[in-house]
């Protein structure tokens, strides 16, 4: 069944925390697209992939390329899903619309605690996804770990 998980970030930056939740979707065996609003950020987050730890590289690759439809996990700005992704990662408020949450295994959207934007969009998509009947689940960063706040 489908579901969307949201992560409050307060701890640690994007940067750090999405390669983990990249790998651990993986360990999972699916494929993932990342979804952002601005190229600049896309970029930005494919140039950290690839500097990232040498021992746990993360393969991926931009949308827009002749292969994204190969790619196991795909970055890019738009709202299609070139490689047939089963997980969905929302960054930078970027929108997920309830209806492609269920035609995937997971959704999951990331998103800044400091950022009064990034909080407020968060808000809105949980009241759409629990509107529309989506599992929900809410984490925050407490104390270097997650916790589980909220389920919906």
């Amino acid at each position: 069944m489908s579901s969307i998980f949201f992560y409050h970030l307060t701890e640690s930056p994007l940067e750090t925390v999405l390669p983990i939740l990249l790998g651990k979707a993986r360990q999972a065996g699916w494929r993932i697209a990342v979804r952002g609003r601005h190229d600049a950020m896309m970029q930005v987050l494919d140039t950290r992939l690839w500097l990232g730890d040498p021992t746990s590289f993360i393969p991926h690759g931009l949308a827009g390329g002749a292969h994204d439809a190969s790619q196991p996990i795909l970055l890019g700005t738009g709202m299609d899903i070139a490689n047939d992704a089963q997980c969905l990662m929302s960054v930078g408020r970027a929108d997920v619309m309830p209806e492609e949450v269920a035609k995937l295994e997971r959704a999951m959207i990331l998103f800044d605690g400091y950022d009064p934007e990034s909080v407020s969009h968060a808000r809105t998509q949980w009241k759409l996804m629990t509107g529309a009947k989506i599992p929900a689940q809410y984490w925050a960063q407490e104390d270097g770990r997650w916790v589980k706040k909220a389920e919906g």
